[in-house]
C-alpha cells in the first residue's frame, strides 16, 4: 500500500508585492511642491518690492535681524492681507511634505518653522528698505496665516480630499505629471497681467533691457544699451496676421502641456473647452481690473475670436498625438510665441492705468502676476524639453 500523498499546502512564500501592506506612506511627486516654492518666491517679491534704496539700518542691532517694533497703527487691509497671504503657503508646504511620504508630525513642525522663519527674514530685511516698515504684528499674522493654511490642509487630508484627488489625478494624468499640472494652474495667474496681445505671455525683453541699462549705466557700453532700448521703443504694433498667429500659439501652448501629461482619449478633448473657458474668463477679469468694468470685453477684437476658434480646432485635431509629440509641438509653439511677443510694443493704455495701481495697495500682488506672465513660457519650455527627453510611461494591459 503506497503512502498517501502529503495533502498539506506547500509553502506559498511571501505574498505578491501588490498584496503586501506597506507601513510607509506612498511617495508622490506632488504639484504642491513646485507651487510652494513659487509661492515663497512671490512672498519674497511682495515683501521686499520695490527692491530699491537698500541701505544699512542705523542704530539697529544685528543688522536688523529680529527688529520688528509693534506698530502704533494699522488698517483692516493690513491685518487681512498679512493673515491670508501666508495661508496658501502653509497649505502647500504641508501638502507637499505629506504627499512625499513624510510623517504628519514632522510636516506640521517644519511648516510652522519655515512659515514663521520666512516671515521673520522678510520683516528683518525690511529694515534695509526705507520704503518698508517692519512690524511684529505682521510677523504674528503671517505665522497665524501659516497655521490656518496648515489646519485647512490637515482637515482636507482627514476628510479624504487628498485620496480623492489622487484617484482623480491617476485617472486623468500620467505618473510624474506634477510639473505640468503646476504650469497649467499658473497659466491663468500669468494672464491676470495685461499682455501685448491676448494670451501672449512672455514679454520679458523690455524688463531685461531696463535692468541691463541700469547695470551698465556709466560704462563704455551704456550708449549701445541706450540704442538697444530706443530701438525697442520704436517698435510698431504687430500686423493683424502676426497678432492672429500669436493668439493661436498662446492658446495652443497650455493645451500641448496638458496633452503631454494627460492620458489619451476623451479627457484631452474635454481639456480644450476647459482651457478656452479659463482663458476667456481670466483675460476678461484682467481687462476689467486694469481698465475698468466698462471695458471688460474690449479685448475681444475681430482678430481674437477667429484666432480662438482656429486654436480650438487645431487643439482638438491634435488631441490624439503621443505625449512626446505633444511636448515637441509645445516647444515649437512656445518658441514662436516668445519670438512674436518680443516684437510687440508695450500697451500704451496699460502704462496709464498702472498709475492707479502704483498709488494703491494691490501693486505688489499685481506685480507678482506680472512675473508669472513674464516667466511662464520659459518655465514651460524647460519642462517640455524634459518631457521630450523622458521615457514614455509604460502602458499597463489588464489580463483576462
Amino acid at each position: 500500500m503506497s503512502a498517501s500523498p502529503d495533502r498539506s499546502p506547500p509553502d506559498a512564500g511571501p505574498p505578491p508585492a501588490a498584496e503586501q501592506t506597506s507601513l510607509v506612506a506612498p511617495r508622490h511627486r506632488s504639484s504642491a511642491a513646485p507651487l510652494a516654492w513659487l509661492y515663497a518666491a512671490l512672498i519674497v517679491y511682495a515683501s521686499l518690492s520695490p527692491f530699491s534704496g537698500w541701505k544699512q539700518p542705523v542704530a539697529v542691532p544685528l543688522f536688523g535681524i529680529g527688529n520688528m517694533p509693534w506698530p502704533h497703527w494699522w488698517t483692516g487691509f493690513d491685518v487681512v492681507s498679512n493673515l491670508l497671504g501666508y495661508m496658501p503657503f502653509g497649505a502647500l508646504l504641508f501638502g507637499a511634505q505629506v504627499r512625499s511620504g513624510r510623517a504628519v508630525g514632522a510636516s506640521v513642525l517644519t511648516t510652522m518653522l519655515v512659515g514663521a522663519g520666512l516671515s521673520l527674514g522678510m520683516e528683518s530685511l525690511q529694515n534695509w528698505l526705507p520704503q518698508r516698515v517692519p512690524s511684529s504684528l505682521d510677523w504674528v499674522l503671517n505665522a497665524a496665516g501659516t497655521a490656518l493654511g496648515l489646519l485647512v490642509a490637515m482637515a482636507v487630508r482627514a476628510l479624504g480630499g487628498v485620496d480623492r484627488w489622487q484617484v482623480l489625478r491617476d485617472r486623468w494624468f500620467i505618473a510624474r505629471s506634477a510639473g505640468g499640472i503646476a504650469l497649467l494652474l499658473l497659466w491663468p495667474v500669468g494672464l491676470l497681467f495685461p499682455a501685448p496681445v491676448p494670451f501672449g505671455l512672455g514679454q520679458v525683453l523690455a524688463r531685461l533691457q531696463e535692468l541691463t541699462a541700469l547695470a551698465l549705466d556709466g560704462t563704455p557700453w551704456a550708449s549701445w544699451v541706450e540704442d538697444w532700448v530706443n530701438a525697442r521703443e520704436a517698435l510698431t504694433p504687430l500686423s493683424p496676421g502676426a497678432e492672429w498667429v500669436a493668439i493661436v500659439l498662446g492658446f495652443l501652448a497650455p493645451s500641448f502641456i496638458a496633452f503631454s501629461v494627460m492620458r489619451p482619449g476623451w479627457r484631452r478633448v474635454l481639456q480644450v473647452p476647459a482651457v478656452l473657458t479659463v482663458g476667456l474668463a481670466t483675460t476678461t477679469l484682467s481687462t476689467a481690473l486694469n481698465f475698468g468694468p466698462q471695458h471688460a470685453m474690449t479685448w475681444l477684437t475681430p482678430t481674437v475670436l477667429p484666432a480662438l476658434v482656429v486654436g480650438s480646432v487645431l487643439a482638438l485635431a491634435l488631441a490624439a498625438v503621443p505625449r512626446r509629440g505633444a511636448a515637441g509641438l509645445g516647444l515649437v509653439a512656445l518658441t514662436a510665441l516668445v519670438a512674436l511677443v518680443s516684437l510687440a510694443p508695450a500697451d500704451p493704455y496699460y502704462a496709464e492705468s498702472l498709475q492707479a495701481w502704483e498709488q494703491g495697495r494691490f501693486i505688489r500682488f499685481h506685480g507678482a502676476a506680472q512675473w508669472v506672465g513674464w516667466l511662464w513660457p520659459y518655465a514651460a519650455l524647460v519642462y517640455l524639453l524634459l518631457r521630450v527627453a523622458a521615457r514614455d510611461e509604460p502602458v499597463l494591459v489588464a489580463q483576462a
